[in-house]
């Protein structure tokens, strides 16, 4: 199971049920909650109702009410109140009858009056409304006229009729709790609608947290996998040049933690395998300029023809200066390697570099017998003077190794670009992909490989470091290799 999928379902599961409770709190509270304030409303009006009977029944006059032989003033404003009109909006409800039940009992629990005439006369003694409050106790019940509908019940709350600060009789004012039900029905509602959007909302969250992790998580994989060395079984190139710093993704917290230790991480392998490369590449360039000397050496420790003396010591000499250029390039290289961007302050003119870079090469030039020429007109930008210079001296130096003799390099500038062509032999199609890797090389007109492939090397990396190009291309004959600079 993914990383992803596994988070958003313990999100789910998690929220699912948390909300589940929370919802089931909310829901179970509301129905008790609204009948505890109507109870409460209910203690205030039976305890104002019975402060107005005092009167009555201290005189009799609901004893009679009983009896209907008089009618006691309480009684016939009760009834009245029993049939006002009315119409009242309560928060979007509509309220049409008036839904107190108002009687009052004697000390013994008779009901002397019922507002509704349903139990004048009767024995109410027994129920705990009335007998709790004769005895001095808050007196309440709750009944059902249904035993088997919970929407049928009605809720009785009493309170003492005081005479002489004794208790007298009892008054209790009774309430159905389904004039109430909608209002906890509509709230019930509003609870369960607003969970669901809670609920909905909380998932949105937990998709958008999840699709965040999961997006940082794969940058991470992603970033290592293309950091990662050579799986196993394969073989590490050392053609192949150094992998250039990728940028740590910029991810927070422990994330980011983590991305900067994988960065330094890679840092350390890639220098590892960057050395590893070098060495390997480096150890097999310098097996044939070290063989050939070892062998021209052993062979100067023999009696001679001074000829053959003077062959084998210019061998000598030649392998050494073969050996040094390698050198020499490398360390030109491994600098230009450790290194992310040029230095351009001022502007630089293609054309200064240009004549730089022939006055460096004439010399070698000359003793083959190759002619350099420089013609157009470059532009100039914020280039590092030195890697452009450099850059063209190495590209003049290959070319003069594959130009016959008596022939011409041309040295072309067109804007920001500048181009090296000879007229040697060019090279193999399928190798034109391949240069500018370390120790790629061609062979030369005369069948050798005395070349490095280090030139053009540096060649790409100062390209690299100015965020240009080298392109190369077979012109039959010759070979055209042109840096297109970017402009600023």
């Amino acid at each position: 199971m993914r990383l992803g999928i596994r988070l958003l379902f313990a999100f789910f599961l998690i929220n699912g049920i948390a909300a589940f409770f929370v919802l089931r709190v909310f829901m179970a509270e509301i129905k008790p909650s609204v009948r505890e304030v109507m109870e409460d409303m209910m203690v205030d009006t039976a305890n104002i109702l019975a402060e107005l009977a005092s009167e009555d029944l201290a005189a009799g006059r609901l004893a009679a009410e009983a009896n209907n032989s008089s009618a006691s003033p309480f009684a016939q404003h009760v009834r009245r109140y029993a049939t006002r009109p009315i119409d009242a909006a309560i928060w979007g409800f509509s309220k049409q009858s008036l839904d107190y039940r108002i009687y009052v009992t004697d000390t013994t629990g008779r009901v002397l009056f019922d507002s509704e005439n349903r139990a004048v006369g009767a024995d109410y003694s027994r129920w705990r409304d009335v007998a709790r409050t004769l005895r001095g106790e808050y007196g309440a019940r709750s009944t059902r006229d249904v035993e088997d509908d919970d929407t049928s019940g009605v809720m009785h709350v009493a309170a003492p009729i005081y005479v002489n600060s004794q208790i007298a009789g009892v008054l209790t004012v009774a309430k159905p709790t389904r004039t109430v039900q909608r209002f906890i029905d509509r709230a019930e509602r509003k609870v369960f609608m607003g969970g669901l959007l809670l609920l909905a909302l909380s998932a949105a969250v937990g998709v958008a947290v999840t699709l965040w992790m999961v997006w940082n998580v794969r940058r991470l994989r992603d970033y290592a996998l293309s950091v990662q060395g050579p799986a196993d079984g394969e073989r590490h190139d050392p053609n192949l040049p150094p992998p250039t710093a990728l940028a740590v993704p910029e991810v927070p917290g422990e994330l980011g933690d983590l991305a900067r230790a994988m960065d330094r991480m890679r840092a350390r392998l890639e220098g590892r395998d960057y050395i590893e490369g070098y060495v390997r590449a480096l150890t097999h360039e310098l097996k044939s300029p070290v063989a050939a000397i070892r062998g021209a050496g052993e062979l100067l420790h023999d009696e001679l023809p001074a000829a053959d003396r003077a062959e084998f010591a210019t061998q000598v000499v030649q392998q050494s200066e073969r050996l040094q250029r390698i050198i020499d390039r490398l360390l030109e290289l491994s600098k230009l390697e450790q290194r992310q961007h040029a230095e351009g302050r001022a502007p630089v003119a293609l054309h200064d570099c240009a004549e730089a870079a022939i006055a460096q090469t004439r010399a070698r030039a000359g003793q083959r017998g190759i002619t350099l020429a420089l013609e157009g007109h470059g532009t100039s930008g914020p280039w590092e003077a030195e890697l452009v210079t450099l850059a063209l001296t190495n590209l003049l130096d290959n070319a003069i190794d594959f130009a016959p003799a008596g022939s011409t390099v041309r040295v072309e500038l067109d804007g920001a670009t500048v181009a090296v062509q000879d007229s040697g032999p060019g090279v193999p199609d399928y190798a034109l992909p391949r240069l500018g890797e370390r120790f790629f090389t061609t062979a030369r007109p005369g069948g050798e490989r005395s070349g490095s492939g280090l030139g053009l090397a540096i060649v790409q990396r100062v390209m690299a470091l100015h965020g240009g190009q080298m392109v190369a291309r077979n012109t039959a004959p010759g070979l055209r290799v042109a840096l297109e600079f970017r402009r600023a």
